[in-house]
């Protein structure tokens, strides 16, 4: 009579597996906020930086917060408003400001610049010196993204370019302060996600209503635009982010925004755009920067690994 037998459990995940995965959820993000250049320009009306900023925070903030159920406590109310300030009120209207007033390839290589950013003030707040292995990659990440979006047709307007450099520098504050801060206990990233959304859809109400007001015209294209960016762009996007930074180094995560330019790139050749073959290059450029910078050195590779089990062992055999 045959007998059952369970299975043996299945192997647990290991580290790097863990990693690989929680680098490609996050990457999600980054890849969302890619498509904004092409939603603005084609779908949103024009002229309203700070209606468009508000639509994409503050309804997502407060459908985050309906879900949770989650309110700041003790000093995370003011923690939460200066977050919510640095990654939504000043980067979203500052966002839109120069996807209106620049081509999208030149608003998405300023945003390139970020891992730049992040690695200096990471070094100021977070005393955590980036290591030549990723300086160098971030630097040939942003030539590449160079190379595909910028050439002799590109217009650069002062304010535009301004508008660019501001955003990718609040949201570079926003990312050295959330990997410093981390999360209150027993808070998951959708409830952080959903303060920020909401703080910065705050301090953007009186001001896109005092100052723009709302479109004269808003019809089912912009509607559907701004429900795009709420979402996925929004309150999907950021939750996915905030678990990735918590989770993944700041050397690591930070050179992730890489591919918002490169979706902006493969969106404009899906609306008819193409690219020569130095843009070609630069796009396998960013790529493989974008990948080398979430792994070591293989230097570093390799006094890791002579630091394991092997390596103790061949220590303690010369020692004999």
């Amino acid at each position: 009579m045959e007998t059952l037998t369970e299975r043996p459990p299945a192997p647990p995940r290991t580290a790097s597996a863990q990693q690989v995965a929680t680098v490609a959820l996050t990457a999600l993000a980054p890849a969302a906020w890619g498509t904004t250049y092409a939603v603005t320009t084609e779908l949103l009306p024009p002229g309203h930086p700070l209606f468009a900023g508000l639509m994409r925070a503050l309804p997502a903030g407060l459908v985050g917060l309906a879900l949770t159920r989650v309110l700041p406590r003790g000093d995370w109310w003011w923690k939460a408003a200066v977050l919510g300030v640095l990654n939504i009120g000043a980067l979203f209207p500052l966002l839109f400001l120069a996807a209106e007033r620049l081509p999208g390839g030149v608003a998405a290589t300023l945003s390139a610049t970020q891992p730049l950013l992040v690695a200096g003030l990471a070094i100021a707040v977070l005393h955590d010196r980036p290591t030549a292995w990723r300086w160098t990659w971030a630097v040939l990440g942003v030539l590449g993204v160079g190379l595909v979006v910028l050439g002799p047709q590109a217009r650069l307007d002062a304010v535009g370019v301004l508008a660019g450099l501001g955003g990718t520098a609040a949201m570079a504050g926003g990312v050295v302060l959330t990997k410093r801060w981390g999360r209150p206990t027993g808070v998951g990233a959708l409830t952080l996600a959903a303060w920020q959304l909401t703080a910065g859809g705050v301090l953007l109400l009186p001001l896109a209503l005092a100052i723009e007001g709302v479109p004269q015209r808003i019809d089912a294209a912009a509607a559907g635009g701004y429900l795009w960016l709420g979402s996925m762009g929004g309150l999907i996007a950021y939750t996915l982010w905030f678990r990735g930074i918590g989770r993944l180094p700041v050397g690591a995560s930070a050179p992730l925004v890489l591919l918002s330019p490169l979706v902006a790139t493969v969106v404009g050749i899906g609306l008819g755009e193409s690219l020569s073959l130095p843009q070609s290059f630069g796009f396998v450029l960013a790529l493989a920067a974008l990948l080398a910078a979430q792994f070591n050195s293989p230097i570093r590779r390799g006094r890791i690994a002579r630091r394991g089990p092997v390596g103790d062992h061949i220590r303690q055999e010369r020692m004999r």
